[in-house]
C-alpha cells in the first residue's frame, strides 16, 4: 500500500471514529453499535 492511499485511509479511520463518538449512545444503538465498538466499526469500515 502506497503511503497516499495509507494517508487517505487513516483520514477515513479518524472521520469514522469521531462521527461516531459525536453520536448519543441512542443513536448509536439504534446502529446496532455500542460506544466500545467504535473503533472496531471503523477499522471495519475503512479496511485495516
Amino acid at each position: 500500500m502506497n503511503i497516499a492511499k495509507k494517508l487517505s485511509s487513516w483520514r477515513k479511520y479518524r472521520e469514522t471514529v469521531t462521527e461516531l463518538g459525536r453520536m448519543t449512545d441512542r443513536e448509536l444503538s439504534d446502529l446496532g453499535i455500542g460506544r466500545a465498538d467504535i473503533r472496531r466499526v471503523a477499522r471495519t469500515a475503512v479496511g485495516f
